[in-house]
Protein backbone atom coordinates (compact mmCIF):
# COMPACT_ATOMS: atom_id res chain seq x y z
CA UNK A 1 0.00 0.00 0.00
CA UNK A 2 2.00 3.06 0.66
CA UNK A 3 5.61 1.28 2.23
CA UNK A 4 9.03 1.29 0.86
CA UNK A 5 9.93 -2.04 -1.51
CA UNK A 6 13.07 -2.42 0.09
CA UNK A 7 13.69 -3.26 3.93
CA UNK A 8 10.42 -5.34 4.75
CA UNK A 9 9.23 -8.80 4.30
CA UNK A 10 6.17 -10.27 4.73
CA UNK A 11 5.47 -13.01 7.82
CA UNK A 12 2.81 -15.30 8.02
CA UNK A 13 0.62 -17.46 4.94
CA UNK A 14 -2.17 -15.48 5.60
CA UNK A 15 -3.00 -12.15 7.22
CA UNK A 16 0.35 -11.19 6.04
CA UNK A 17 2.11 -8.74 8.50
CA UNK A 18 4.75 -6.39 7.15
CA UNK A 19 7.74 -6.34 9.02
CA UNK A 20 10.98 -4.25 8.71
CA UNK A 21 14.27 -5.95 8.71
CA UNK A 22 15.91 -2.09 10.27
CA UNK A 23 15.29 -0.72 13.65
CA UNK A 24 11.90 1.22 13.25
CA UNK A 25 10.47 4.04 13.96
CA UNK A 26 6.86 4.12 15.01
CA UNK A 27 4.59 7.29 14.03
CA UNK A 28 0.83 6.81 14.49
CA UNK A 29 -2.17 8.62 12.86
CA UNK A 30 -5.65 8.37 12.22
CA UNK A 31 -6.22 10.06 8.88
CA UNK A 32 -5.75 7.28 7.00
CA UNK A 33 -9.05 4.27 6.98
CA UNK A 34 -7.96 1.34 4.96
CA UNK A 35 -11.13 -0.78 3.59
CA UNK A 36 -10.12 -4.52 3.50
CA UNK A 37 -12.76 -5.78 1.39
CA UNK A 38 -13.23 -9.77 0.65
CA UNK A 39 -12.90 -10.49 -3.28
CA UNK A 40 -16.26 -12.77 -3.75
CA UNK A 41 -15.12 -13.70 -7.60
CA UNK A 42 -12.67 -15.72 -5.19
CA UNK A 43 -12.61 -19.18 -3.43
CA UNK A 44 -12.30 -18.82 0.70
CA UNK A 45 -11.47 -22.69 0.68
CA UNK A 46 -7.42 -21.92 1.08
CA UNK A 47 -8.53 -19.79 4.39
CA UNK A 48 -8.48 -21.96 6.65
CA UNK A 49 -5.80 -23.99 6.36
CA UNK A 50 -3.79 -21.34 5.88
CA UNK A 51 -5.13 -20.42 8.92
CA UNK A 52 -4.05 -23.35 10.26
CA UNK A 53 -0.64 -23.43 9.08
CA UNK A 54 -0.13 -19.90 10.21
CA UNK A 55 -1.03 -21.18 13.82
CA UNK A 56 1.20 -24.10 13.54
CA UNK A 57 4.23 -22.08 12.09
CA UNK A 58 3.92 -19.61 15.24
CA UNK A 59 1.30 -20.99 18.17
CA UNK A 60 2.67 -17.48 20.11
CA UNK A 61 0.58 -15.21 17.50
CA UNK A 62 -2.30 -14.00 19.53
CA UNK A 63 -3.56 -12.43 15.90
CA UNK A 64 -3.96 -15.27 13.96
CA UNK A 65 -5.10 -17.48 17.31
CA UNK A 66 -7.91 -15.26 17.31
CA UNK A 67 -9.01 -15.67 13.25
CA UNK A 68 -8.65 -18.84 13.40
CA UNK A 69 -10.94 -19.43 16.37
CA UNK A 70 -13.34 -17.43 14.59
CA UNK A 71 -12.99 -19.20 11.24
CA UNK A 72 -13.56 -22.44 13.02
CA UNK A 73 -16.95 -20.94 14.73
CA UNK A 74 -17.82 -19.86 10.95
CA UNK A 75 -17.46 -23.75 9.79
CA UNK A 76 -19.68 -24.39 12.79
CA UNK A 77 -17.25 -26.73 14.18
CA UNK A 78 -17.78 -25.74 17.82
CA UNK A 79 -15.57 -27.80 19.99
CA UNK A 80 -12.58 -26.64 18.00
CA UNK A 81 -13.49 -23.13 18.16
CA UNK A 82 -13.60 -23.41 22.18
CA UNK A 83 -10.09 -24.51 22.55
CA UNK A 84 -8.91 -22.40 20.00
CA UNK A 85 -10.73 -19.39 21.10
CA UNK A 86 -9.48 -20.37 25.55
CA UNK A 87 -5.74 -20.43 23.72
CA UNK A 88 -5.59 -17.10 21.94
CA UNK A 89 -7.06 -15.59 25.45
CA UNK A 90 -4.36 -17.59 27.61
CA UNK A 91 -1.33 -15.97 25.57
CA UNK A 92 0.28 -13.36 26.96
CA UNK A 93 0.46 -11.27 23.77
CA UNK A 94 -3.42 -11.44 23.83
CA UNK A 95 -3.43 -7.91 25.61
CA UNK A 96 -5.51 -5.91 23.22
CA UNK A 97 -9.16 -5.58 25.03
CA UNK A 98 -11.51 -5.25 21.88
CA UNK A 99 -10.07 -8.46 19.90
CA UNK A 100 -10.54 -10.43 23.77
CA UNK A 101 -14.00 -9.22 23.64
CA UNK A 102 -14.67 -10.56 20.32
CA UNK A 103 -12.88 -14.13 21.83
CA UNK A 104 -15.13 -13.77 24.61
CA UNK A 105 -18.53 -13.45 22.35
CA UNK A 106 -17.47 -15.89 19.94
CA UNK A 107 -17.17 -18.32 23.06
CA UNK A 108 -20.42 -17.74 24.11
CA UNK A 109 -21.98 -18.32 20.58
CA UNK A 110 -20.12 -21.59 20.34
CA UNK A 111 -21.82 -22.38 24.06
CA UNK A 112 -25.17 -21.13 22.84
CA UNK A 113 -25.38 -23.13 19.60
CA UNK A 114 -24.51 -26.38 21.47
CA UNK A 115 -27.62 -25.36 24.10
CA UNK A 116 -24.86 -24.39 27.12
CA UNK A 117 -26.91 -21.34 28.18
CA UNK A 118 -25.00 -20.83 31.45
CA UNK A 119 -21.53 -20.71 29.48
CA UNK A 120 -22.99 -18.81 27.22
CA UNK A 121 -24.32 -16.27 29.48
CA UNK A 122 -20.89 -16.24 31.68
CA UNK A 123 -18.99 -15.04 28.54
CA UNK A 124 -21.50 -12.62 27.21
CA UNK A 125 -20.47 -10.84 30.73
CA UNK A 126 -16.81 -11.22 30.28
CA UNK A 127 -17.31 -9.88 27.43
CA UNK A 128 -18.84 -6.84 28.37
CA UNK A 129 -16.49 -6.49 31.20
CA UNK A 130 -13.89 -7.05 29.03
CA UNK A 131 -14.84 -4.04 26.89
CA UNK A 132 -17.84 -1.98 28.76
CA UNK A 133 -17.78 0.78 25.92
CA UNK A 134 -18.44 -1.67 23.03
CA UNK A 135 -22.32 -2.28 21.99
CA UNK A 136 -21.21 -5.67 20.68
CA UNK A 137 -21.41 -7.79 23.79
CA UNK A 138 -24.73 -6.16 25.53
CA UNK A 139 -26.48 -6.72 22.17
CA UNK A 140 -25.23 -10.37 21.80
CA UNK A 141 -26.63 -10.63 25.31
CA UNK A 142 -29.88 -9.18 24.85
CA UNK A 143 -30.82 -11.75 21.82
CA UNK A 144 -29.76 -14.74 24.26
CA UNK A 145 -31.84 -13.50 27.08
CA UNK A 146 -35.35 -12.69 24.67
CA UNK A 147 -34.66 -16.28 22.99
CA UNK A 148 -35.14 -17.26 26.06
CA UNK A 149 -37.97 -14.97 27.27
CA UNK A 150 -35.85 -13.21 30.08
CA UNK A 151 -37.32 -9.81 29.21
CA UNK A 152 -36.58 -7.80 31.94
CA UNK A 153 -32.93 -8.42 31.42
CA UNK A 154 -32.73 -8.17 28.01
CA UNK A 155 -34.67 -4.95 27.91
CA UNK A 156 -31.61 -3.54 30.49
CA UNK A 157 -28.66 -4.81 28.41
CA UNK A 158 -30.71 -3.22 25.51
CA UNK A 159 -30.84 -0.09 27.34
CA UNK A 160 -27.51 -0.17 28.16
CA UNK A 161 -26.20 -1.14 24.38
CA UNK A 162 -28.61 2.17 23.25
CA UNK A 163 -26.32 4.63 25.61
CA UNK A 164 -23.42 3.33 23.51
CA UNK A 165 -23.37 6.06 20.61
CA UNK A 166 -19.79 5.86 18.62
CA UNK A 167 -19.04 2.97 16.76
CA UNK A 168 -15.38 1.72 17.00
CA UNK A 169 -12.86 2.52 14.79
CA UNK A 170 -11.29 -1.09 14.43
CA UNK A 171 -12.34 -3.50 12.59
CA UNK A 172 -13.90 -5.10 15.34
CA UNK A 173 -17.62 -3.83 15.07
CA UNK A 174 -20.77 -5.77 13.99
CA UNK A 175 -23.58 -4.09 11.41
CA UNK A 176 -26.66 -5.88 13.88
CA UNK A 177 -25.21 -3.75 16.74
CA UNK A 178 -25.79 -0.24 15.09
CA UNK A 179 -28.64 -0.77 13.00
CA UNK A 180 -32.39 -1.65 13.65
CA UNK A 181 -32.20 -4.61 15.16
CA UNK A 182 -31.37 -3.40 18.83
CA UNK A 183 -34.41 -0.80 18.53
CA UNK A 184 -36.87 -3.67 17.21
CA UNK A 185 -35.68 -6.20 19.99
CA UNK A 186 -36.19 -3.09 22.64
CA UNK A 187 -39.45 -2.41 21.11
CA UNK A 188 -40.61 -5.75 21.65
CA UNK A 189 -39.44 -6.93 24.76
CA UNK A 190 -40.69 -3.41 26.18
CA UNK A 191 -43.89 -4.26 24.78
CA UNK A 192 -43.65 -7.65 26.48
CA UNK A 193 -42.84 -5.61 30.28
CA UNK A 194 -45.84 -3.66 29.67
CA UNK A 195 -43.60 -0.53 28.86
CA UNK A 196 -45.73 0.58 25.63
CA UNK A 197 -44.52 4.46 25.56
CA UNK A 198 -40.58 3.04 25.27
CA UNK A 199 -41.86 -0.17 23.18
CA UNK A 200 -43.28 2.73 20.82
CA UNK A 201 -40.37 4.81 21.08
CA UNK A 202 -38.39 2.00 20.38
CA UNK A 203 -40.21 0.95 17.69
CA UNK A 204 -40.23 4.18 15.75
CA UNK A 205 -36.10 4.69 16.35
CA UNK A 206 -36.32 1.09 14.53
CA UNK A 207 -38.61 1.87 11.65
CA UNK A 208 -36.48 5.24 11.29
CA UNK A 209 -33.66 3.10 10.51
CA UNK A 210 -35.65 1.14 7.91
CA UNK A 211 -38.10 2.90 6.77
CA UNK A 212 -39.02 0.25 3.77
CA UNK A 213 -39.67 -2.35 6.28
CA UNK A 214 -43.21 -3.40 6.24
CA UNK A 215 -43.24 -5.14 9.57
CA UNK A 216 -42.27 -2.77 11.77
CA UNK A 217 -43.59 0.03 10.05
CA UNK A 218 -46.95 -2.17 11.58
CA UNK A 219 -45.01 -2.81 14.42
CA UNK A 220 -45.34 1.67 15.12
CA UNK A 221 -49.17 1.63 14.31
CA UNK A 222 -50.01 -1.49 16.58
CA UNK A 223 -47.71 -0.06 19.95
CA UNK A 224 -49.40 3.57 19.16
CA UNK A 225 -52.77 2.00 20.09
CA UNK A 226 -51.39 1.11 23.70
CA UNK A 227 -48.78 4.17 24.54
CA UNK A 228 -50.14 7.43 25.24
CA UNK A 229 -49.20 8.77 21.90
CA UNK A 230 -49.48 12.97 22.06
Amino acid sequence: KIHSRKGFVWKHPVHEVLTPLFEEKEMQTDEIILHHYPDLTKSRSSYLPLLELSVREDPLDDRNMHYLGREYMYYQKWDQAILTLHRHLQLKSATWKDERCASMRYLARCYAYQGYMEEAAMWYEKAILECPYLREGYVEYAFLEYAQKHYEHAYQLGVSASHILTKSDSYINENFAFDERLYDLLSFVSFQLQYYEEAYFYAKQAYSLKPNDDRLQRNVEVISRYAKVV
